[in-house]
């Protein structure tokens, strides 16, 4: 990277650093079952609700106890569940529509990420109603306050209840950008592990990588505080404690509990401490292929770690040491390559695939400048690179063949 860019770069994450302790962060508050709700809106005489869903979470029920309860209580319950994986803009328009057809007076973001995060932006339209999302993209761009805003997340892994940030996808162009402000911050998080109990064993698998990775990069980033690196600590003992229970029992309530709440922590890890290239990388492919979010994550995230090398070593091994892969005497190289090593396990134990085949190598400059300007200036990764030398981590997970091979100029890709 240009040298003057890599000193823009950290100039502006340190003064974001030093800003932390000012800035309106706030975790939201725990509710334990949708069950809790009606007495939430009672009191703060709410009528009228607008739920945001997909049509898988309702076909399978699991909205049926809160719509139940809320119609017990007398309050109307508007349901939108045409949201889609890597929610649209079309979906924030429409589901912004409903909330005004039914004079909602409250958001409830009810699913995984994609759920939340689009109840999440419609808020923001609703609250900005002259501001396209598009013009909302970046940070510090929505500064209203949101309707009362309820996340249930059904997955143990987004952190979407806890964080400051939306991502969505512009429905013509597939550009997926994140749109980040306090407001967007839930009100009240529901942890409730029987919500997860139907989630599919490769679901359990994958968004349970995905708030591992929040709390990684978090943790290893230049950004960090004494309470979001407790917080990445303790969401990383519980998901190698849990992961792999949660997903060989479904009825594991125990593990789906503390998975829910590892989730919540990395959340709150992430959104104060930022994530990195990861998810940089993620959110192009989720964009042009609409490839599945924690999967990206999961794929990319030993690729991205060894990448960094000697500059997360210390802070990967300390993890290491956290999980207990590594004792008080283990070096930083050695317990940086067994954490690295313990995740790449815990992805074959998973059966998590190591490649993702929809990419295709004429898509990936364009990826990667996507990449390139998500993450820079903003994450305060622990080693800075440019587009060009973000490539190498498709080329990493791409698929390849005999007419897609790894180019024998791209020494950095060979070295992975």
């Amino acid at each position: 990277m240009f040298i003057f860019k890599k000193i823009f770069c950290r100039c502006y994450q340190q003064i974001f650093h030093i800003a932390i302790p000012f800035l309106p962060y706030r975790k939201p508050k725990i509710l334990s079952g949708v069950t809790e709700l009606p007495d939430l809106f009672g009191k703060k005489k709410i009528s009228s609700v607008l739920l945001v869903t997909d049509k898988s979470i309702r076909s399978f029920g699991l909205t049926k106890t809160l719509e139940d309860v809320l119609k017990d209580a007398g309050i109307k319950c508007a349901v939108y569940d045409n949201t889609v994986a890597n929610p649209t803009t079309v979906n924030v328009e429409e589901a912004r529509q409903q909330y005004i057809d039914n004079q909602c007076e409250a958001l409830i973001g009810f699913g995984g990420g994609s759920s939340i995060d689009c109840a999440k932006a419609v808020g923001a339209r609703i609250v900005r109603p002259g501001k396209e999302l598009a013009d909302m993209e970046g940070i510090l761009k929505v500064r209203r306050r949101l309707p009362l805003l309820i996340a249930v997340p059904t997955t143990a892994g987004t952190g979407s209840e806890t964080t400051l940030a939306a991502v969505i996808t512009d429905a013509d162009t597939r550009h997926k950008y994140p749109v980040n402000d306090f407001p967007l911050i839930p009100h009240y998080a529901v942890l409730d592990p029987q919500v997860t109990r139907s989630l599919p064993p490769s679901l359990t698998a994958t968004t349970g990588m995905d708030a591992l990775t929040h709390a990684v990069e978090a943790y290893i980033g230049r950004s960090t505080t004494a309470g979001t690196r407790k917080d990445a600590v303790k969401a990383v003992k519980l998901i190698f404690k849990y992961i792999r229970n949660a997903y060989n029992n479904c009825n594991d309530m125990k593990a789906r509990k503390n998975m829910l709440y590892a989730a919540y922590l990395a959340g709150s890890a992430f959104t104060k401490s930022y994530v990195g290239y990861v998810h940089a990388v993620a959110h192009s492919l989720g964009g042009k292929y609409n490839t599945p979010h924690g999967l990206a994550n999961a794929v990319l995230l030993p690729h991205v770690l060894e990448a960094y090398g000697s500059s997360a070593e210390h802070k990967l091994n300390k993890l290491a040491k956290a999980a207990g892969l590594a004792s008080d005497t283990t070096e930083d190289a050695a317990g940086a390559a067994a954490f690295i090593e313990a995740i790449k396990q815990m992805k074959n134990d998973l059966n998590i695939p190591d490649v993702l085949p929809e990419i295709r190598e004429e898509d990936i400059p364009e990826l990667a400048g996507y990449a390139d300007k998500e993450a820079n200036p903003l994450y305060p990764v622990p080693k800075l690179m440019n587009a060009k030398e973000l490539e190498q981590f498709y080329y990493c997970v791409m698929s390849l063949s005999p007419e897609n091979p790894l180019p024998d100029d791209s020494e950095q890709t060979q070295a992975l």
